[in-house]
């Protein structure tokens, strides 16, 4: 039975009216990244960071999935083989959608985490900074978020399933970001078919065999019906 791996990014959740890094206007248009998304900002000013997550978790909140998700949903829900979503997003969209394979490499908007223990929890709409650990009592809650800087989560299942891949597709992903950017070719090196679903061609498209460009909430439900016949 084949196994896919779909690595997603913000294009598959800009439809449901969640902006990407570029859009103007948007929330990450408002900030710099080192300000809202490294350590050291976090250090610096961490009433901006959590209310800049706050911001998020709540626009994530009101949002639903769109047809690529619903899509890639089905897909987990009828192919044969194993279906494995490793998404950038920090969007419960997937999980909304029905998909239940799904690795959060950058971490989760509805998580919180221990900066002293690393305990996890369902983070409230609204952190705090000195928000308490549920476990220790520490007040040093955060973002569940992987930083710049930081070490995205769950590798080695991820390069693990890479390796046993027969089919990698990228849905709505620039191609800047390591170490996302490099799945692949990691992928191509065992032999998987690579796709790239883009709205635009991706940074690293040169490295996909086949490739569909156009919103992802019509090119991934044509793609699934496809894998599906």
């Amino acid at each position: 039975m084949s196994k896919i791996v779909i690595l997603t990014g913000a294009g598959i959740s800009a439809e449901s009216g969640l902006g990407t890094f570029r859009d103007e206007g948007g929330l990450w248009a408002q900030h710099r990244i080192e300000d809202v998304a490294t350590p050291e900002g976090f250090a610096r000013n961490p009433n901006l960071v959590v209310d800049f997550y706050n911001a998020r978790r709540a626009q994530a909140a009101e949002a639903s999935p769109n047809a690529a998700h619903d899509a890639l949903a089905r897909l987990e829900r009828h192919h044969k083989g194993e279906v494995l979503i490793v998404t950038q997003n920090v969007d419960d969209l997937h999980e909304k959608a029905g998909s239940q394979n799904v690795v959060h490499m950058h971490g989760a908007l509805n998580s919180a985490l221990c900066a002293r223990c690393e305990n996890r929890w369902p983070a409230p709409l609204r952190m705090a900074p000195g928000d308490a650990c549920p476990s220790c009592a520490a007040p040093s809650a955060r973002p569940d978020i992987v930083w710049f800087g930081e070490i995205p989560y769950q590798m080695e299942r991820i390069e693990a399933a890479l390796s046993r891949a027969n089919i990698f597709a990228a849905v709505g992903t620039s191609g800047n970001v390591y170490p996302a950017a490099g799945f692949v070719q990691l992928a191509r090196m065992t032999g998987a078919r690579t796709v790239e679903l883009n709205l635009e061609p991706s940074v690293t498209v040169s490295d996909f065999e086949e490739t569909h460009f156009g919103k992802a909430s019509e090119t991934v439900p044509k793609w699934v019906d496809n894998l599906l016949r």
